[in-house]
């Protein structure tokens, strides 16, 4: 996780492979002992320069673009050419490209990926590969692997179903493993098992990159999902596994299964959770004590009852019972108030069943319950309407508004609308970004509850650690570490994560407090120095030019 050179890891090529190899290739960044001894003379122009002048060159044309996908898609490009100069781009302007590389413009990339396909990135794994897992696995030229982001497309941000085009989604998120949090770009893995779609207008696409089939579920799925994860366990042992937008009873079951068998986790669940914790915990500086909120949440998939979850666990670590947490946490589905006399309810949803009288609506719901909090989970946009928000900032003075659904076309309600119809006072958090808006010459500037807050820290401290396990603990130390980085002045514009540009600094925090509970823990199978923050600083991956020669 250092910044030497991936020539470490795997032979450096020469010539004209080395310039085609995006993990090396420098352009015309190479040194003049560089370009005799690696057999580059004459491949390259003959006036060397460096990484300073490469970014004004690529900045100036990524600039030029004409659309966010159009940005997307040169940057794909770079990437595939020169690695460091990508992430030293991105690094150098992560603020304007977080919503290019991630949410919301991969869900259009993803939406249009077999369309704007360049070149092949990641492993493929589909479904006819059954019986020979391994063997694909082993296809992949770097051993050193740290992390692996892996999806069956099967839930993409809140577009559903885009089956082999999902593959955009685990590159995004690694990429952001490297930009946010330092984690060495050269050691990560994105996948996608291909298992079919149901997407009728996929199947049905000349340039879909997938299975033309429908879905393999059942113990056909379950058992490809099992032979996939003893491969890894087997290839790359001691890896970190990250599910990626699996489908709500597919995403449950595989954490269940495996989170205690090997160091996994689910970032829709676990990482989604935390984030918004983080943002609550924030929000509860302007409000109330967490433990006194009422929350109810719109949409009841792995994602919101995910929160739910870990927000139930804060509030039992600050001293209610298990049944006093769940019992400040309610939710609606599409058919109305989870309540115990429902027989409907999936098994995820039943722990936050409570006795009431049926309910249809959400803003029946709000005007029943009286919620502190409104948390939106759904992928059904413009659901908090200007009678619901109204409603919330009647019954509390800064009411907490999280619109958190992907991506922005999804989105419950924009921050204009939760800012303006409660007049300025909603303590407000999205999924996609917003621009900040001025309410009454007040400039308040909504937060992006984005998992990236979350994930690449903690991938950083449990790579380092080599954890046996990822906790719930660590998301609780997570989610505190982003909130304790939200200073006065970002309160006082109503921005409840710190700023965007900050997160190197707040990664690099959680990954010393995951370390130090894997530490504490027993999980951590490291050797962990004593001042673990500088230890971590140092340990982060920086775009920088190595030497050859």
């Amino acid at each position: 996780m250092t910044d030497e050179s991936p020539a470490t890891r795997r032979p450096l090529p020469r010539g004209i492979g080395l310039i085609q190899d995006p993990q090396y290739n420098k352009g015309t960044g190479f040194t003049e002992e560089e370009r005799d001894q690696l057999g580059l003379r004459g491949l390259l122009p003959p006036r060397l320069l460096g990484i300073d002048d490469q970014l004004r060159r690529v900045w100036h044309n990524y600039n030029a673009k004409p659309s966010a996908i159009e940005k997307y898609i040169f940057l794909v490009g770079l990437q595939d050419r020169n690695e460091v100069l990508f992430y030293r781009l991105v690094a150098d302007n992560l603020v304007g490209m977080m919503p290019i590389i991630y949410t919301p413009t991969v869900g259009e990339a993803c939406a249009k990926f077999g369309h704007i396909f360049r070149k092949p990135r990641g492993l493929y794994i589909s479904i006819k590969d059954r019986g020979r897992i391994r063997e694909v696995l082993r296809n992949w030229p770097d051993e050193d692997v740290s992390v692996i982001v892996v999806t069956d497309g099967e839930r993409i941000l809140g577009l559903g179903d885009l089956g082999a085009h999902g593959m955009g989604i685990p590159i995004g998120k690694l990429a952001l493993y490297t930009a946010c949090a330092g984690v060495n770009p050269f050691q990560s893995l994105p996948i996608t098992l291909d298992v079919g779609t149901d997407n009728a207008e996929l199947q049905h696409d000349p340039l879909y990159t997938g299975l033309y089939q429908p879905r393999v579920r059942g113990p056909e799925y379950e058992a490809f999902i099992e032979e996939f994860v003893s491969a890894v366990e087997e290839i790359f042992p001691g890896v970190l596994l990250q599910w990626e937008d699996f489908a709500t009873e597919n995403a449950i079951a595989i954490l269940e299964r495996y989170r205690n068998r090997l160091c996994t986790f689910n970032d829709d669940i676990q990482g989604t959770a935390s984030v918004v914790l983080a943002s609550l915990l924030t929000a509860c500086r302007l409000t109330r004590p967490l433990t006194e909120q009422r929350l109810l949440f719109f949409g009841a998939g792995a994602s919101a009852t995910g929160v739910a979850s870990l927000i139930v666990s804060a509030m039992v670590r600050d001293g209610l019972s298990e049944e006093e947490a769940r019992g400040r946490c309610w939710f609606v589905d599409s058919k109305g108030l989870v309540v115990a006399s429902r027989t409907d309810l999936a098994a995820h949803k039943r722990p936050f069943a409570h006795a009431h009288a049926p309910v249809r609506t959400l803003a029946e719901a709000v005007r029943e319950l009286k919620p502190t909090g409104l948390i939106g989970l759904s992928t059904q946009p413009q659901t908090f309407t200007e009678e619901i928000l109204r409603e919330m900032a009647a019954m509390n003075e800064r009411p907490i508004i999280f619109a958190l659904s992907n991506p922005t076309s999804r989105s419950e309600c924009t921050a204009e609308q939760a800012y303006q119809f409660t007049n300025g006072q909603a303590l407000f958090a999205s999924g996609s970004p917003f621009d900040p808006v001025t309410i009454n010459g007040r400039k308040l500037v909504p937060a992006q509850a984005n998992n990236a807050y979350i994930f690449p820290g903690l991938g950083l401290g449990v790579v380092l650690s080599k954890a046996s396990r990822v906790t719930d603990g660590m998301f609780h130390a997570a989610a505190h570490a982003a909130a304790h980085f939200v200073s006065p002045d970002d309160l006082e514009h109503g921005c409840l994560l710190p700023p965007l540009g900050e997160i190197l600094s707040v990664s690099a925090a959680i990954a010393a407090a995951v370390i130090r509970l894997a530490r504490d823990e027993g999980l951590a199978t490291a050797p962990i120095p004593e001042d673990v923050d500088e230890w971590v600083k140092s340990r982060m991956w920086k775009p920088v030019y190595p030497n050859y020669v």
